[in-house]
Order: structure tokens, then C-alpha cells, then sequence
């Protein structure tokens, strides 16, 4: 029988073997190989010889991690010789590496485009506009990369497209309402980088962070064909009510300008190939096999599942009582989920902090806060290391988490109340940090019910 230690150490090394699974250096050796000339992408076989240039360009969360790969993998006198580029990526993200430049595009924690994302994807369109036919373009794409690759159509400014994201995301806007908005302001995004290239093929390496792996959602798909449209664009901004001074007034004419001309979408270039090399499903496989080596059955959600962070939180509370309650269950369990809530952002003047994976780990305490968490581990993480504003990826709980909460006379009501879930786990214990993890393939959630 596995003590309450044992149960925290093993909802940990769960969640990490489902993170190592998808570290992106890794993911992008898996897809890239080279023997002399040869050299092979996702199966696209290549003479390296023959290319003028290779030429890295991307951003995204994982970013940092894939554009080490492609170095190791292409070999240190190819790099030398025809590699370059620019990838956008977090602030804190940045490395050294041969030839590839990281670009500090966002300071960390800070999911908005700024001024130097603006600068950043102004060198990347100035870089694949310069290639010719004789050149390879190796997209690199992860989540996180719509607000690292700011790029707005004029008259927009960086500030408009400041004012629509933050609006969104305070109202609660989906992934897919929220690029869907910014894909029509922006020259990159819907497939612009794509249409900008002059390379003679290029090729997308993309790391999923969205349910179903949405190639036209992953980052806003700069380099897929945008099938949403400006009237969309409007009926998302309509359903959270958007008007000023919220959002500015020039975004919406500016969308409903171009709704009116109804322009016609000109054909897609022929020679853009786009691969998923890393998902949630991922992950999720990864930790499965790992808790079914440390004994547990396991029982899988799938890698599908949204909602919102509070109601997410309460029915992972219901699962675990129950299974621990059954006594025709087969203990100990495993329950494993994979997916991104939403968080509604409270009203409040107060001071707050907080993520998804923390509000909902809060949640699902609360639930389990009168019958006890005895035999019971939580524990909810993003895989990029980041969860909302804060250092931490998420927030794991038990018993001992809540005996902690009971003495400091902590009221986790008043923290869920205004999304305050980094303060509660702050004092009584229980944040997940990892530090910048290079990838991003949405949140990893470890339940664990002992004997």
C-alpha cells in the first residue's frame, strides 16, 4: 500500500514522463534526418547540396528547445554552412545556439503581443520574403506563437491588437474565438507567412497546444489557409459584447469594413507542407505507461476536454470520491485528463493571481474539503510551464495541502471567488514549478486514488 508521500512522489514522476515525452528538441529529431546529403523532413526527402539556404524561421513557446534540434539534427557543417533565421520566443526562453537567432519577443508570463514581437516578426517577414527557389523555409511553430508573432494590417496598431487580446481573454473567449479574431488583423497569421515566403518549399514543423490540432488555430496557422472569415471575426467580438472603450473602435470598422468587400481569398501556395510532430495524446501515453509501471490501473480522458477550470475542477473531485468509494474498484488508480480550460475572470479590485490548472486543482479541493482528500492526489499542470501570469504551471493537492489550508485558516471560497488561486497554494502549499519546459502541448492532468 502506497503512503501519502509515495502518492505525491508518483503523481509528480507521472506528469514529468508525460512531459519528457513531449520535450520539442526531441520531437524535432524524431522528424529530421540527414546521412551525408540526404536529408529527410517528416518524409520529404531533400539533397542538402543542392540548397542555397535553409532558412529557420517561427515562434512559439517551444521554440527555443525545436530550433536546437533542427541544429543537432542537421549536423554542425550544414548549420555552418546554409542555416539562419529568426524564431520568436518568451523572454526567458533563450539560449545560445549555432545559427539560429532566438528572439525575445514577450517578457515571461506576458501572453500579449509588444512592441518587440512587432519588430521580431517584421525581421521574419523581411527574411522568407529575400529567399529564392533554390531555398528550404523550416517553419517552427508552438503554442503561444499568435502572441509572439504580432504582425498587424495597417491602419491596426500594436495597441489595438493589445486592447482585442486582453479583452478576450478576460471575457473567457476560446482559443479558437480568440485566433480567430486575430488572424483577420494580422499580415502573418491565416497563412500570411506562408504567402510571404519565396523559398522554394516550405515546410511547418508545428507542436499542437488545441484540441484536435486545428492547423489553421496552432499559433493562428501562419502557414495554413485561413478559413474563418472577417463576418466571424465580428460575431466573436459580438457574443462578449465588445465595443469601446474595451475594444477600439478602429478594429471594428476595420472588420466590418473588410466584411463588406467580401474580397476573394487568392489561391494557396502549392509548395507548403505542414506536419503536427507533437500533441497532447502525446503526453498523455507517456504518463499512462509510466503509472502503469508504478502499479496503477489507469483510466484516460482522452486529451479532449475543455470547459471551464472551476466546473472542471469539481468533476475531477467527483471521480476521484467515487472511485476511491467503490469498493468494487480496483485500486490504486490512475485517472489521467488532457485539454485547456478557461478561466471567467472575476470582477474585482483586489490583488490576484492565479492560472487554469491552479484555479481549477482549487476547485476540485473545495469540492473535496468536507469528506477529506485521504488516499486522494491532485495534480494539474500546463506543459509549457506556464499557467496565466504567474512562475508556477499549475498546482498539485492533498491532504496534507488541505490540513495546511485548515491551520492558516485559509477560505478557498474568497480565493476561487476572484481568481486568486496563486495566493491560496502560495501559503498552504502545492504550486508546480518547472521553469520554461520548451514545449507546449496544452495542460497534463495526474489523479491519483490509493488503496
Amino acid at each position: 500500500m502506497k503512503n501519502a508521500a509515495q502518492l505525491r512522489d508518483d503523481a509528480r514522476a507521472i506528469w514529468q514522463a508525460g512531459l519528457e515525452a513531449v520535450r520539442s528538441e526531441r520531437l524535432v529529431r524524431n522528424v529530421i534526418h540527414r546521412q551525408g546529403d540526404q536529408l529527410t523532413i517528416c518524409g520529404h526527402c531533400l539533397h542538402a547540396l543542392r540548397l542555397r539556404r535553409i532558412a529557420v524561421v517561427g515562434a512559439g513557446k517551444a521554440g527555443a528547445g525545436m530550433a536546437a534540434g533542427v541544429e543537432q539534427s542537421l549536423g554542425a557543417d550544414l548549420v555552418r554552412e546554409k542555416v539562419g533565421g529568426q524564431v520568436n520566443v518568451p523572454a526567458d526562453c533563450l539560449r545560445p545556439l549555432a545559427k539560429i537567432r532566438l528572439h525575445a519577443a514577450r517578457p515571461a508570463g506576458v501572453n500579449e503581443p509588444t512592441a518587440a514581437g512587432v519588430e521580431g516578426a517584421e525581421r521574419i517577414l523581411q527574411l522568407v520574403g529575400a529567399l529564392t527557389a533554390d531555398d528550404l523555409c523550416l517553419v517552427l511553430i508552438s503554442g503561444g506563437g499568435s502572441a509572439l508573432l504580432p504582425a498587424p494590417r495597417p491602419p491596426l496598431t500594436l495597441e489595438d491588437k493589445q486592447a482585442v487580446t486582453r479583452f478576450l481573454m478576460h471575457r473567457g473567449a476560446t482559443i479558437e474565438e480568440l485566433n480567430t479574431v486575430r488572424k483577420r488583423l494580422s499580415r502573418l497569421k491565416g497563412g500570411g507567412l506562408a504567402r510571404c515566403s519565396q523559398a522554394g518549399q516550405l515546410i511547418a514543423l508545428i507542436i499542437s497546444d488545441i484540441v484536435g490540432d486545428p492547423l489553421d488555430m496552432i499559433a493562428s496557422g501562419p502557414t495554413y489557409p485561413d478559413r474563418t472569415t472577417d463576418q466571424e471575426a465580428l460575431a466573436v467580438l459580438k457574443k462578449y459584447a465588445a465595443a469601446p472603450p474595451d475594444v477600439p473602435p478602429k478594429v471594428l470598422d476595420f472588420l466590418a469594413a473588410a466584411a463588406q468587400r467580401n474580397e476573394a481569398v487568392p489561391p494557396f501556395p502549392d509548395n507548403v507542407f505542414n506536419h503536427v510532430i507533437g500533441r497532447n495524446a502525446t503526453a498523455l501515453a507517456a504518463a499512462a505507461a509510466e503509472a502503469g509501471r508504478r502499479g496503477y490501473q489507469v483510466l484516460s480522458l482522452g486529451s479532449d476536454n475543455r470547459g471551464e477550470a472551476n466546473a472542471e475542477g469539481r468533476q475531477l473531485a467527483e471521480r476521484c470520491r467515487s472511485l476511491r468509494d467503490d469498493p468494487q474498484a480496483v485500486r490504486p488508480i490512475c485517472l489521467l485528463s488532457g485539454g485547456e480550460p478557461v478561466v471567467h475572470l472575476a470582477k474585482t479590485d483586489q490583488p490576484r493571481k492565479g492560472g487554469r490548472n491552479q484555479q481549477l486543482v482549487l476547485a476540485a479541493l473545495q469540492d473535496l474539503q468536507d469528506d477529506g482528500l485521504q488516499r486522494i492526489v491532485l495534480l494539474s499542470g500546463g506543459t509549457d510551464g506556464e499557467d496565466g501570469p504567474t512562475d508556477a504551471a499549475g498546482a498539485w493537492a492533498d491532504a496534507d495541502i488541505l490540513l495546511s489550508a485548515r491551520q492558516q485558516n485559509l477560505q478557498m471560497a474568497s480565493y476561487l471567488a476572484i481568481n486568486d488561486s496563486y495566493s491560496f497554494f502560495q501559503q498552504a502549499g502545492g504550486l508546480l514549478k518547472t521553469g520554461p519546459t520548451h514545449t507546449n502541448v496544452m495542460d497534463l492532468r495526474v489523479a491519483l486514488v490509493g488503496e
